[in-house]
């Protein structure tokens, strides 16, 4: 029961104000000069102030509310390192049973770092999951706050903390932890492929431990070194990237005895390859309608240096002309085809025939050249099948196919076979998907004999139009026919000239994209997508291991001809490798090089100002080294009273409360109310007659 006294008045406070005052200023008046019945007066007039105020007694019943503690358990990664996950489990089951002995605490248990979001792994947030316990409660109510954790939270505040009650502070792990770890200090993002990439590094040991330690550098899963380092320096590192586009940097240092974990020996930065320009020689053979659409696409990309040639003047053409009256540039044979052959990373000869323009011994240097790595492009006319064909050179040891003679002058629509329909060279080109494919026709097939390699096109009479073929360490490719001009002029609506073109050159540069048998995997969120790039019907499944080193196994569907891909839910951050076949690739799940992995050594300083300032407390569960843990135990306490002992932890109880019902009843009402007035009224009247 609550007893409290209120006034219900009957009239509006101004007019109460405007009858009482008058009155209160003669009875005032008549006590100041002693007047006889002033004090019957004030009476009088007190009476009938009581009246109109209506005064009202009132028994409110209400319910006492609960104090809301919050168990904010930290469940991030580095709390599977070693028995912290078992002491957190047998300290949050503790703290359970000792806060449900109290009826007055509503307990709210949160958990934080086992979101699926990866960048909400990446950081252990437990003040931002207080918040979000306590964001409906009151801060009258709010009882104080538990953490269960290893003490490495990132997003403890720098001030106050907006926690107006007890923070208390259950620390995982042991005492005397130690660890090593490696990190990038300098890692620049991009790099050329093939040049030396600077970058730094540092080995850090936490109990200040110095002196030389191996570190293992590896480039796209490949060791390429091992480096000695000391503990504490800042070391230089040179890397050469070698594929363009996303590379993966590794630095990986030894398990120590009695280290905490070695989850954080390894350490990787992400660094995209840059190609330098790449650089074409463009040989045609004679002018001709489809000369400039390989020289225009050529020219329009902006990571190729083209250097073209076209053969005006044959030796074998003798028309009188003056030498010095010549404006064509001699062709620099011997320092194209000798001294900087090397420097190109593709050649094209483009209807081009052997006219005693290059040696016989040349033909010989550009075979070596494609045997070596280099590549070869041949877009043939009909000179291909004639008695000047380079067929008949010594370059028929790195030509796909040998000529049968045969032009064939008859329209048709290329077409992709079943091979190309695969191949990521020809796959997807705009317009393959219909039946005749949407775009215009050719009129002219070269026939070859006994194609080697990989025929992805074909032409007339299911000719063979496009084969593409490995030399050696090089490549080869041939185009049999010189029509694809039409598509460029818009034939009969042309057609996906510039798809094709740009993919033939780039796979004969091996642009690792283009390249039939490829394993690629990335991550995505908390989401391990792996794809798979194959000329086979069934690549099997794929072989994931885990940054921790547990193995995992998931099936490739076919999402298009050609492509294979599968995802998995993780719940790790880190780099996975993931192997099909005879490929491997690394995927790195999350952000690289997160703080919750920077630092895992269990520590009590991180929370120690932010408890202490709210009047709470920072303790170790276990400090020895057995496996059971010491929980405190829970006292209630009043506002403003210590909220910590050497073995308790004290939790505020609230006085707020909840209406449930009132009774009233008023004071100065019925006949009660009216005979008080009434005698008031007598009194003064009777002593003011005598």
């Amino acid at each position: 029961m609550n007893w409290s006294v209120a006034f219900e008045p009957l009239l509006s406070w101004p007019l109460l104000a405007a009858m009482l005052l008058p009155l209160a200023l003669i009875a005032g008046v008549g006590l100041w000069f002693r007047q006889r019945g002033a004090y019957l007066r004030l009476a009088a007039l007190a009476a009938f102030a009581l009246a109109l105020l209506n005064p009202v007694l009132l028994d409110e019943e209400r319910d006492a509310l609960k104090s809301v503690v919050a168990v904010v358990v930290d469940r991030s990664q580095s709390q599977d390192i070693n028995d912290r996950a078992a002491q957190t489990e047998a300290a949050l089951a503790g703290l359970k049973e000792r806060l449900a002995r109290f009826k007055q605490f509503d307990v709210r248990v949160v958990e934080a770092g086992k979101s699926g979001a990866a960048e909400e792994r990446t950081e252990t947030r437990l003040f931002s999951a207080l918040n979000g316990a306590l964001r409906d409660v009151p801060p009258s109510r709010v009882a104080g706050a538990v953490m269960i954790t290893d003490g490495e939270v990132h997003d403890v505040p720098a001030g106050r903390s907006d926690l107006n009650a007890p923070l208390h502070a259950l620390i995982t792990g042991r005492e005397g932890e130690k660890d090593r770890r490696v990190r990038f200090d300098k890692a620049p993002r991009f790099g050329l492929v093939g040049k030396p990439l600077d970058m730094t590094y540092r080995v850090i040991a936490t109990d200040g431990a110095t002196g030389p330690v191996e570190v293992r550098v590896s480039v796209n899963g490949q060791q390429v070194a091992v480096e000695r380092a000391f503990i504490g320096q800042e070391m230089p590192l040179q890397v050469t990237i070698p594929t363009a586009g996303r590379n993966i940097v590794e630095l990986a240092i030894p398990k120590e005895d009695g280290e905490l974990t070695d989850v954080n020996n390894r350490t990787i930065a992400l660094v995209d390859g840059i190609r330098e320009n790449l650089r074409v020689l463009l040989v045609s053979g004679e002018p001709h309608a489809g000369e400039r659409t390989w020289r225009n696409l050529l020219k329009s990309d902006a990571s190729v240096d083209l250097v073209h040639f076209t053969i005006l003047r044959p030796p074998e053409k003798q028309d009188g002309t003056p030498i010095n009256e010549l404006s064509l540039i001699a062709f620099p044979v011997r320092e194209l085809f000798i001294e900087k052959i090397n420097e190109f990373d593709l050649i094209i000869f483009d209807r081009y025939q052997h006219r005693d323009v290059l040696p016989t011994l040349y033909y010989d240097y550009i075979t070596e050249y494609v045997e070596n790595g280099g590549a070869l492009l041949i877009a043939a006319g009909p000179e291909y099948g004639g008695q000047a064909t380079i067929a008949r050179t010594p370059l028929m040891g790195a030509l796909p196919g040998m000529p049968t003679g045969e032009v064939i002058d008859k329209g048709f629509y290329p077409r992709l076979t079943d091979l190309g329909g695969r191949h990521p060279v020809t796959r997807g080109l705009d317009g393959s998907q219909n039946n005749p494919p949407r775009w215009g026709r050719w009129f002219r097939t070269i026939g070859i004999d006994r194609p080697e390699g990989e025929v992805v096109m074909k032409g007339a009479d299911d000719r063979p139009l496009l084969v593409l073929d490995r030399k050696g360490e090089g490549r080869v490719g041939m185009l049999l026919s010189d029509q694809g001009w039409l598509w460029a002029r818009g034939f009969e609506g042309g057609g996906p000239y510039v798809q094709l073109y740009r993919r033939i050159a780039h796979w004969l540069m091996k642009e690792p994209e283009l390249e039939e048998e490829r394993l690629t995997a990335d991550g995505r969120g908390m989401t391990l997508e792996v794809r798979r790039q194959t000329m086979s019907e069934d690549p099997g499944s794929a072989r994931i291991i885990t940054p921790s080193g547990k193995a995992l196994t998931i099936t490739l569907q076919k999402s298009e001809p050609g492509i294979f891909s599968g995802s998995v839910e993780v719940n790790e951050i880190g780099l996975y490798q993931v192997a099909s076949g005879d490929l491997t690739a690394l995927a790195h799940v999350g952000p690289v090089n997160a703080p919750e992995f920077g630092d895992v050594v269990s520590t009590e300083s991180r929370l120690k100002p932010a408890a202490e300032a709210t009047g709470g407390s920072v303790r170790r569960l276990a400090s020895g080294a057995g496996s059971d843990v010491s929980l405190p135990s829970v006292v209630p306490i009043r506002d403003q009273a210590a909220a910590a002992g050497r073995d308790w932890i004290g939790l505020r109880t609230t006085d707020d409360s909840v209406l449930k019902a009132v009774s009233r009843v008023p004071l100065f009402g019925g006949f009660l109310g009216l005979g008080l007035l009434l005698l008031a009224m007598g009194s003064m009247w009777y002593r003011e007659g005598r």
